[in-house]
């Protein structure tokens, strides 16, 4: 009962102190319990979805995959007498063919495009009555006719659309024309998707190409019947034919769920690793904390060995208080993590993912693991303080208070940091040495690791060389004030260390990410230099394949020397080694030699065109010991088989189609029928001689009807690549700004603890003709000082790691290495601020002190 009175006082006593490393808990807290409510909220809107939306039993083709656009934009199907089969299978009370196709794109009378920007599909598809399990229509009728369209509720709502406007589904068969007649509202949440129907007749003639077939038939049980006894009813009526492919409800939501399970993952566990940064950056906060303040009670915890208390006893007090601080935290944590779900799920519907705070789920885990996490990380956190408490002797309440022996870092600790900084240099070293990306991926994790770790214990040693490096430049200019800033930065290098790797290590991925995304950058625009010949690319800015009527407008276009086809094909390929491998082979016009310029390494690329022939890459040569004049036996995916001959092998030391295998389209077609085919994943263009600007405009006019492509000319390409990059990137530091504000924190805590460690020093110094004013600059100054040698750190590690990791990327096409210098200066000048920032409440209170009261502070 003392010990926890001891806590309870000393916690209260020192609240404000807290404050601080409180708030870094309820951060890190917050992003992880927030993370999990906003991913499981996600995962409830889906699952109530696909529930909502999947029949009793469905059957499909057994080709057909949940999310899989075909290669020829027209959906796997069955035949329409599947229907007749399976309603007269017992326990069927209703079955009913359908069409679903999500190769399609909608745009409204001024052709702009009516589907999501967020990557949500846009679904075209026959109203049954299979869909009043999730739907409903709010205001006019289903389509009669194929003149008619229905649209979602949502969709109609963001672009105001009214029934009576027009609308154009593009689809692989044509453009379909339709006026809206109904508007049909989701009884659940739609994450984003853009729903428009059609009536059975047309999307079957339409979407599939035929009247006589469905892409599902949707199966209705009969009262008492169970979804796993009508599976079994339906195969039975289907002879248990291979090709289609039966699911019950459940099995269906389950697919679906899967489908998105991937995307839900990656989100889930990046942001959880953001989250960790966040939680590590603050173990130095509250390491820095809870030394700080066992140094300034040494009178007091030696007072209380003297009078009886132990060991254990003391350390237990200020373990107490950890657990005080982390149970306080993380309670507002699980709270503010509620919230901050709550704020994405707001952001995620203004960039078109909807999300109703009705399917909020806060599963009993979230609260558990917030709670678990926070106290746990700060207990450990404060454990080599409380030891250090711990050690005090009673002998101590007879000296001044604090503890001198702290000024100097250990030459043990030192002699160990040195190794493991030594051992995460020569990881990353290694890591370019290898000859495949895949074998130096774990050496650059462990350097990373490894040098960190070691960054982190020598912090102390380097403080001292570092901080005096930086106050010979910048603090000398200030005089006195500025060498009494440095003496005071170096004089605990341990708790300057751990301040500034505080900062190092968010700073240290910005600098990495930085590096990287610039060569990156700089890479894919020298190869597009060096090897794209076409003056023009036309794609879609979602992997959306190339309509046929799309690819006739622009192959219509004036000004144009040559248009390029470039279709991508499912296949398994057996070399002469006899293995079997699935592949993608590319089929394009012989054209594409001058579009994009491959090195080849033996053979003739131009023969790869020719009749019943191909190229190779050298990665797939070398591993089937494959050479020119070889057979391999194609067996496409939705064709014959071929066996073609190799005439040429290709380079795959490239960033632009590497690992591609050529052949003409015309091979493809003899071994492919034509409504198989697959449309082209791009197209390439070569204007005229001194026709390009007039080429660029013809493109750019004729797909004007055609918004989910665009003409893109080399400037436009590397500007769109490097804003792609930029743009992850940004997302990234974003995430990484929450470990930076907790090291911020970091700094305004040490610096105001060390405030009232100096209470008296800084009475006295006033006492004799400081003002207030070199008072807060001098703070000011100890802040920036602090900042920079973490920046310095963060920055130098970072570019390291940077380095490494392009190395790795060089061993797949990406060879140029750039160091983004403008924003390394920009973070590096930002740290002052940051610095500075951090500085304000500790000088303002520092200047407030009174001289007397000041001097006369005990300890």
């Amino acid at each position: 009962m003392t010990v926890w009175k001891t806590s309870m006082r000393n916690f209260f006593a020192h609240k404000g102190r807290m404050a601080l490393s409180a708030v870094a808990v309820l951060l890190s807290v917050a992003f992880v319990c927030g993370t999990l409510v906003f991913t499981d909220t996600m995962n409830t809107t889906f699952d109530k979805l696909f529930a909502a939306t999947s029949a009793d039993v469905t059957v499909s083709p057994k080709k057909a995959k949940v999310d899989d656009i075909p290669e020829n934009g027209k959906p796997e199907s069955l035949p329409a007498s599947v229907v007749a089969r399976v309603e007269k299978a017992e326990g069927v009370k209703k079955a009913e063919g359908g069409v679903s196709s999500s190769a399609v794109t909608v745009v409204d009378s001024h052709n702009k495009n009516m589907g999501s920007e967020t990557g949500a599909p846009t679904i075209a598809g026959s109203w049954t009555q299979n869909d009043l399990r999730s739907m409903e229509i709010t205001s006019g009728h289903a389509p009669r006719g194929p003149t008619e369209v229905m649209i979602d509720a949502d969709t109609a709502d963001k672009h105001h659309l009214e029934i009576g406007d027009e609308l154009r589904t593009i689809a692989a068969t044509g453009d379909i024309k339709g006026k809206i007649t109904g508007i049909v509202a989701f009884k659940v949440t739609n994450p984003g998707a853009a729903i428009v129907y059609l009536d059975t007749a047309t999307a079957q003639r339409q979407l599939l190409g035929s009247p006589d077939v469905f892409s599902h038939v949707s199966v209705t049980a009969e009262p008492g019947v169970s979804d796993a006894q009508l599976k079994q009813n339906v195969a039975k009526a289907l002879d248990g034919s291979a090709a289609y492919k039966l699911q019950t409800q459940k099995e269906a939501a389950d697919a679906d769920k899967d489908s998105m399970g991937s995307f839900l993952d990656v989100m889930k566990y990046a942001m959880l690793g953001f989250a960790g940064i966040a939680f590590l950056v603050g173990i130095f906060l509250i390491v820095n904390t809870f030394s700080m303040l066992v140094a300034q009670r040494t009178r007091e915890i030696g007072l209380m060995r003297a009078i009886g208390s132990s060991r254990e006893q003391v350390n237990r007090s200020v373990l107490l208080e950890a657990v005080l601080l982390g149970v306080i935290g993380s309670i507002l944590g699980v709270g503010a993590g509620i919230g901050l779900a709550v704020g994405l799920m707001k952001v995620m519907g203004a960039i078109g993912m909807e999300l109703s705070t009705g399917d909020l789920t806060i599963s009993w885990t979230t609260p558990v693991v917030g709670l678990a996490l926070g106290v746990i990380v700060t207990v450990l956190a404060a454990y080599i303080p409380a030891r250090r408490a711990g050690k005090v002797s009673p002998m101590a309440a007879l000296r001044d208070a604090g503890t001198p022996a702290d000024a100097r870092s250990g030459w043990v600790r030192a002699g160990i940091g040195l190794v493991v900084t030594g051992a995460g240099v020569a990881a990353l070293w290694w890591t370019t040495q290898v000859d495949k990306a895949s074998d130096g991926s774990a050496f650059l994790g462990l350097g990373v690791v490894l040098s960190l770790i070691g960054f982190i214990i020598i912090g102390p040693l380097l403080a001292g060389v570092v901080v005096r490096a930086l106050s010979a430049v910048l603090l000398r200019f200030f005089g006195p004030v500025g060498r009494l800033a440095e003496r005071n930065a170096l004089r605990n290098p341990r708790r300057t260390g751990a301040t500034g790797a505080a900062l190092m290590i968010g700073l240290a991925l910005v600098a990495c990410l930085s590096v990287v995304g610039s060569s990156m950058v700089a890479s894919a625009t020298d190869e597009l230099d060096k090897s794209v010949g076409a003056d023009f690319i036309v794609q879609s800015a979602n992997g959306r394949l190339i309509v046929p009527q799309a690819a006739e407008a622009l192959a219509a276009a004036p000004g144009i020397d040559h248009l390029t086809h470039y279709k991508v094909l499912s296949a398994s390929l057996t070399g002469p080694d006899g293995k079997r491998e699935d592949e993608h082979v590319t089929a394009a016009d012989p054209t594409y030699q001058q579009d994009v310029r491959r090195e080849v390494l033996s053979g003739d690329l131009g023969k790869a065109y020719g009749k019943d022939a191909m190229s190779v890459g050298s990665d797939y040569a070398t591993a089937h010991h494959i050479k020119v004049g070889d057979t391999i036996t194609v067996a496409f995916k939705s064709g014959g088989e071929a066996k073609l001959k190799v005439a040429a092998i290709t380079s795959d030391d490239t960033s632009l189609d590497q690992g591609a295998m050529y052949m003409s389209i015309a091979t493809a077609q003899r071994h492919v029928s034509a409504d198989k085919m697959p449309q082209n994943m791009m197209m390439f263009a070569k204007a005229k001689d001194g026709d390009e600007k007039a080429a660029y405009a013809a493109l750019k006019t004729a797909i004007v009807k055609y918004p989910q492509y665009k003409v893109q000319n080399q400037a436009d390409f590397k500007q769109d690549l490097k804003d792609q990059i930029g743009q992850l990137l940004n997302v990234v530091y974003g995430l990484l700004a929450l470990a930076i504000i907790v090291a911020v924190l970091g700094v305004v805590n040490t610096l105001a603890l060390s405030v009232v460690e100096r209470t008296r020093e800084i009475g006295l110094m006033r006492a004799i003709g400081l003002s207030r004013r070199q008072l807060r600059r001098m703070i000011r100054l100890e802040s920036v000082v602090i900042a920079l040698f973490g920046a310095l750190l963060g920055l130098g590690l970072g570019m390291g790691w940077g380095t490494s990791a392009q190395k790795l990327l060089a061993l797949e096409g990406l060879g140029v290495l750039e160091i983004p210098w403008p924003t390394i200066g920009t973070v590096f000048v930002a740290s002052a601020f940051v610095g500075l920032f951090a500085a304000l409440v500790p000088a303002f209170r520092a200047g407030r002190m009174n001289v007397l009261n000041a001097i006369a502070t005990d300890g």
